[in-house]
């Protein structure tokens, strides 16, 4: 099937990450990275302005993989290691292929030096890094010069001084040279050095922090500028790097599933750097869980053929297999050498999953909105509800409030061809009872159908309302009242598990008939609708309470109070780097939890 670039941008998330663009013989292109994923992506599509090198790499593309990663940094990095190790053509072409920067504190002698490195790591000492910005890491090393005063000079130049230079008369050195410090003394800022760059300098970080507060206080506006902007870098230097870490060869393999359909990514990390991904759709009519995906797919992933050759020496999982134990001894016995399959891990392991699922859950989303896909569920709903055709044209509507405060109803649109989202409307519900969700219901349909029935657009054949037979009657109120006819109504209540894929469909009619074995594929298509009619909903409240209360970014949030408020500005100097944070960063931030900070961290990518 050709690619089609509408039905893929439309699933396409705006979180940061890198694409791998395919040819029809799954030979790879080009590799890219972005802050908006789907900003970038639809550049490459647009109608005119393409340069004719980028034109011509747009005809041969017949499929595009994405990465999602927490950061722009991860992405540029992870970029990086792909172009080296598959080597796109188009890249070659477009772009060079230079190494990235290091902080390299070298580990020879009693007067360890601190040094830019960029290249072969030949040298002895402790490498940090990869970092993706010259600027940051000079940046950087010069803060640490002027705090912790180690020597960043060349050998050559150290060993024939005879007297200070100008770095310790500026108080940039302590003069090891001359020996105006003593060894235990200078090993003492080594050592500190060394602690701030694996990040361990919470200590340092506070007293900058302090230090702002006190200038800004004392309206030294100039010096507080100047010390947040040294935190920032200093924050940006320590960044955890998940997609270079240890020295690991590690597979990653993490599983999503969704409206009857699966996905399985997989991240190939050898001697600790991310050098490839692929994603995988395997039929899982009976897996219910990732754990039961996983558990079916990785004897075939890993044993059918005779089993692969270059297996690593860890598989990590995002979710617990049954077979893990068995599945561990067959492959053991296969590579003659001790192999570990985990799924309870922490630090950068516990990223790689995340990273990997993350990307899972983006390319099923992907796949679900493919035509051919979509066109085998409105089938099946046509067979479930007995109609003569395929519906054209299905509207559905849902209600998101807190508490009662800034009540939005959504109403969201799909066709034969998935989500239209140029149809898309919401409504600022007033004159309610706060939590009157039949009242917010009432107005919110009868707004949209008076609407269409001037004219402004066309009548759906169906109407999914997300309730029992409560929202029914009011759906079927409405509609009378306005003289609308034609359009089936169709309750969507939680069954008796209250499963997603096992919801109770009412046909309202005069007996509100439930339907009595609605096929699967019919199910997750109207699940689909109605949980993107959801998420259409909350994101409009959420953006209809920040703009009431006239906030910040960080209001509203869950979880985030005035205080945490507060020390999350305090310790990153600025929303603008509160904004670049990964969650790992935020969980830095005293009393931010990884729930808080994951709540943090997509209401700021307004997912």
């Amino acid at each position: 099937m050709a690619f089609d670039p509408p039905t893929f941008l439309k699933s396409l998330t705006q979180r940061p990450g890198i694409y791998q663009m395919f040819n029809a013989e799954g030979e790879i292109l080009y590799v890219g990275k972005a802050k908006n994923l789907k900003n970038r992506v639809s550049s490459y599509f647009r109608k005119a302005g393409l340069s004719p090198k980028t034109a011509a790499l747009v005809k041969r593309i017949e499929q595009i993989d994405v990465t999602v990663t927490e950061t722009e940094t991860e992405a540029l990095i992870l970029e990086h290691n792909l172009i080296k190790q598959r080597r796109p053509p188009f890249n070659i072409l477009m772009r060079d292929d230079k190494s990235y920067p290091y902080i390299l504190l070298t580990d020879k002698d009693k007067w360890p030096r601190l040094a830019f490195h960029r290249g072969a790591k030949k040298a002895k000492g402790t490498y940090f890094g990869p970092f993706p910005s010259v600027y940051a890491v000079r940046e950087t090393m010069s803060f640490l010069q002027k705090t912790f005063k180690v020597r960043q000079c060349e050998d050559s130049f150290f060993n024939n001084r005879s007297r200070p230079c100008l770095q310790y008369q500026i108080k940039r050195c302590t003069a090891p040279c001359v020996e105006f410090v003593s060894p235990e003394d200078y090993a003492a800022d080594v050592n500190v050095t060394r602690l701030y760059l694996d990040g361990k300098g919470d200590k340092i970080l506070k007293q900058l922090e302090a230090d702002m507060v006190k200038a800004a206080e004392a309206l030294a506006f100039e010096k507080a500028a100047d010390t947040r902007d040294q935190i920032a870098a200093l924050r940006q230097i320590q960044t955890q790097q998940v997609i270079e870490k240890g020295k690991g060869t590690i597979d990653v393999v993490a599983g999503a599933i969704s409206n009857g359909q699966a996905c399985v990514h997989m991240l190939y990390i050898r001697q600790g750097r991310i050098l490839g991904s692929r994603s995988y759709y395997p039929k899982a009519p009976l897996a219910q869980t990732v754990g039961e995906l996983l558990d079916d797919f990785l004897p075939l992933l890993y044993l059918a053929g005779g089993g692969r050759p270059d297996l690593p020496k860890e598989i990590l999982l995002n979710a617990e297999i049954d077979s893990a134990e068995t599945l561990t001894e067959a492959l053991e016995l296969q590579v003659q050498r001790k192999l570990e399959i985990r799924h309870s891990v922490r630090g950068f392991r516990a990223k790689w999953i995340e990273l990997a699922g993350r990307t899972a859950e983006q390319n099923l989303a992907g796949k679900l909105a493919s035509k051919q896909s979509q066109e085998k569920r409105m089938e099946s709903l046509r067979e479930t509800l007995e109609l003569e055709s395929l519906p054209e044209r299905i509207e559905c509507f849902d209600i998101s409030h807190s508490s009662g405060e800034a009540v939005v109803a959504s109403c969201v649109v799909f066709d034969g061809s998935g989500a239209v989202k140029s149809d898309y409307r919401r409504f600022n519900i007033e004159g309610i009872t706060g939590g009157d969700d039949y009242a917010a219901m009432e107005q919110a349909i009868r707004r949209r159908y008076t609407r269409l029935m001037k004219g402004e657009g066309k009548l759906p054949e169906i109407l999914l309302i997300d309730g029992g037979k409560g929202q029914i009657g009011i759906a079927k109120e409405v509609l009378a009242d306005l003289g609308v006819v034609g359009v089936m109504i169709l309750g969507v209540a939680k069954g008796t598990t209250r499963k997603a894929g096992f919801e109770t469909l009412i046909l309202a009619d005069q007996n509100n008939r439930v339907i009595a074995r609605p096929q699967q594929a019919a199910l997750h298509l109207i699940q689909q609708i109605r949980d993107e009619a959801h998420r259409f909903a909350i994101t409009g409240h959420k953006a209809r309470r920040d703009k009431k209360r006239r906030t910040s970014p960080l209001e509203g949030i869950p979880g985030v109070g005035p205080t945490r408020r507060r020390d999350i500005l305090k310790h990153f100097g600025g929303i603008r780097e509160v904004q670049k944070a990964s969650v790992a960063d935020l969980m830095k931030v005293p009393n931010i939890s990884k729930k808080v900070a994951d709540e943090i961290y997509s209401a700021l990518y307004n997912d």
